[in-house]
């Protein structure tokens, strides 16, 4: 299965590469237009970075779609805060759907704009879990907006507005760039942080560890596809 995994920062993607590498998986430097990628030939997995924020992330993600080779599936895959107490440090979240949370239309009352996950890939990675082949792994919605959350009153907020289990900013970008191209879309995330006032310091100290969860989740799904 053609597969693209996006992170939205370079340092998000070297983590994902090295735990790859501890698990014997090789990896090369290629080209698809004007982003330089990694591709991993035992897996059919090539990753690159989608930038910062929603629109860049949009954009990097579309350019990536249109020179690429025909993508069957398309990760946002980077860090996350927890925006509800049952989720841990190290956990991964798999969006069951991705929640544009920063989407104010004032002048009427819609729902805010959501983009399913892909459901085939959700189904699989639940039966992966039930296998026991990964760990501290949950399925909901992710609120995706280009705000940092860093207080408890907005956390609350947020989780009553969305039913997100966590927050992060791209997923909604990459959604869309999706939804244009008619390309499957799934949000995965690892957590680094509660969203809270400590949320910058534990974002840099639980980095390698969340981002390595997704590459073990991911790996191991694309392994038994």
């Amino acid at each position: 299965m053609k597969t693209l995994v996006v992170c939205p920062l370079q340092e998000e993607l070297a983590f994902f590469l090295a735990r790859c590498g501890k698990k014997g998986l090789a990896w090369e430097e290629q080209q698809i237009g004007l982003l330089t990628v990694a591709r991993i030939p035992d897996l059919d997995l090539t990753l690159a970075v989608g930038g910062t924020g929603k629109a860049q992330f949009a954009l990097q993600t579309q350019h990536l779609i249109d020179a690429g080779p025909g993508w069957e599936i398309v990760i946002c895959a980077g860090a996350a805060g927890a925006i509800v107490d049952k989720i841990a440090i190290g956990d991964v979240i798999v969006a069951t759907v991705t929640v544009e949370h920063d989407y104010r239309n004032r002048f009427n009352e819609r729902p805010l704009p959501s983009f399913q996950g892909y459901r085939k890939a959700v189904e699989t990675l639940r039966a992966l879990r039930a296998n026991g082949l990964a760990h501290n792994i949950h399925f909901g919605p992710v609120a995706s907006g280009d705000e940092d959350i860093v207080a408890a009153e907005r956390r609350r907020q947020l989780h009553e507005q969305t039913g997100g289990l966590a927050a992060a900013w791209e997923g909604a970008g990459g959604a869309r760039a999706c939804v244009f191209s008619d390309v499957p879309f799934l949000e995965v995330r690892g957590v680094t942080d509660a969203a809270d006032s400590g949320a910058a310091m534990d974002f840099e100290d639980n980095l390698e560890i969340a981002v390595g969860h997704i590459a073990d989740l991911i790996t191991a799904w694309l392994e038994q596809a």
